[in-house]
């Protein structure tokens, strides 16, 4: 070991140095830029691998300094460096990339790299090392396209290779060092799809419970599917989102963990899972009837352009979160074929209005906590609460308005036995709005707000005696 660690190390790019694949990032990055370019991608790509690349760099505004390398080995090549080793970048990424990362990384001195018309990939990429430093090198990469190079080596460093390609290796030459990448987990996947997310859909079944028919079986089994067909379709949303906004995340200082913006579960594998969830998740719509189907598809389109477009304009971005609560509602009653109360879509505009502003005040917040004046992505400043506390609050009170109204209503009247039971619910409303906005303002609330009511012991609890109490004012009998 001692004598390859004279010669010079030679390491990859994707996959070894950074975990995630600069071509990837790049094409969404072009996409993103200009989604017509989504149209010319397959054009591109006809020229040949070399002049995709060349074009994808040349419209991706590439940045180097928010890509997820792999630190260990960053360390590693800064030891070597300071010991006096010769360390060279050899690439299949476009050379205006390599570059890039050479500049900002400040360790290598050479850069081989993909030009604009020959694709340095094995073979190739082992004839260009030799041709420009020789035939004693060590090479440091990461899977089965770099086992010509490691053929033509003196040494390797292994970059969480495959346990075959890593016996392969060690066959043919000495293993100078070796990284391994941490396991993608159920815990990660679980982050991944943001499965405790999937508590907000139980907002389908509000609907059956307003209508007090939730001992009707066939009922309580179309929404149970519609429930999984919501909950995997947002999860495919949620892994798009987290691809479309991987640079911003990576600039924000709890987001940057999310397992894709971290490097820990690749593009590739969140665009194949997406892609699952999606088919699997329009099965069971399907299942459930034609029109919610309908119903869902409209869902992704909203939620699809909400993570495009409309999160990143201004107050426009929690009217339509707010609206998208409201729609589960109404999903749920078109799967269940329930009718859905006026009061009850004007109190969930408000109420959800206000969760939507709880949401984005307490990102301020913590913005203001990391002594940050705005968002990565999202056209609000820490400047905004001013506003935007009043307003939210506003919002939660004019939800408490709405209920008193409907206490009052001829309607309720007529369906609750005793309804002056619920105006005990009003004032557990009071108390949950109070709650949700003190969380917010001193920095605890950490998640969605109807996941921090959901997780919360104390909101959760209140919400639980407001269900007793609409029951008890429903089915007790009148005095």
């Amino acid at each position: 070991m001692r004598e390859t660690k004279k010669l010079p190390l030679v390491v990859d790019l994707d996959g070894t140095l950074t975990v995630s694949d600069t071509l990837m990032e790049s094409v969404i990055r072009v996409v993103k830029r200009q989604p017509a370019n989504l149209l010319r991608l397959p054009f591109w790509l006809a020229g040949g691998r070399a002049a995709f690349k060349a074009k994808v760099a040349e419209h991706a505004d590439f940045r180097a300094e928010t890509l997820p390398y792999r630190e260990s080995l960053i360390d590693y090549l800064t030891r070597e460096r300071e010991s006096g080793r010769k360390i060279v970048l050899a690439t299949a990424a476009h050379c205006s990339i390599a570059e890039r990362v050479s500049t900002h990384l400040g360790l290598f001195d050479g850069v081989i790299a993909t030009g604009d018309d020959t694709n340095l990939k094995g073979e190739a990429k082992l004839a260009c090392i030799r041709q420009q430093i020789g035939n004693e090198f060590v090479y440091a990469g990461d899977s089965k396209a770099d086992l010509p190079v490691w053929a033509g080596a003196r040494g390797a460093v292994l970059a969480g290779v495959s346990s075959d390609v890593a016996a392969n290796v060690r066959s043919h030459v000495p293993v100078e060092h070796e990284f391994t990448n941490v396991r993608a987990t159920f815990s990660t996947w679980c982050k991944a799809l943001r499965v405790h997310q999937w508590l907000k859909n139980l907002l389908l079944f509000v609907p059956l419970l307003t209508a007090f028919a939730f001992l009707d079986i066939g009922k309580v089994g179309l929404l149970a599917l519609a429930f999984l067909s919501m909950s995997l379709g947002a999860s495919a949303t949620y892994i798009g989102n987290d691809l479309w906004d991987l640079d911003n995340d990576r600039r924000h200082p709890r987001k940057r963990n999310r397992p894709f913006a971290s490097g820990a579960l690749s593009i590739n594998q969140g665009i194949a899972c997406a892609a699952l969830l999606l088919t699997l998740a329009f099965a069971l719509a399907v299942a459930v009837s034609a029109e919610f189907t309908g119903m869902f598809a409209l869902y992704l389109f909203l939620t699809t352009a909400y993570s495009l477009r409309l999160k990143s304009v201004v107050l426009l971005d929690v009217v339509v979160l707010s609206l998208l609560y409201t729609y589960r509602i109404v999903a749920g009653a078109v799967a269940a074929e329930i009718m859905v109360s006026r009061w009850l879509l004007a109190f969930s505009i408000f109420a959800f209005l206000s969760l939507a502003l709880v949401k984005r005040c307490s990102e301020l917040v913590l913005l203001r906590q990391s002594d940050k004046s705005a968002t990565a992505g999202r056209d609000y400043r820490v400047s905004d609460l001013e506003v935007l506390w009043p307003f939210g609050i506003g919002a939660s009170l004019a939800a408490v308005v709405v209920f008193g109204l409907f206490i009052n209503a001829p309607e309720t009247i007529a369906r609750y036995t005793i309804p002056h039971l619920l105006w005990f619910v009003q004032i557990g409303l009071i108390y949950l709005f109070g709650r949700l906005w003190i969380a917010t303002v001193r920095g605890a609330m950490h998640d969605d707000p109807i996941v921090h009511i959901l997780e919360n012991r104390g909101s959760f609890s209140m919400l639980c005696i407001m269900v007793v109490i609409v029951l008890a004012a429903h089915f007790l009998p009148a005095p």
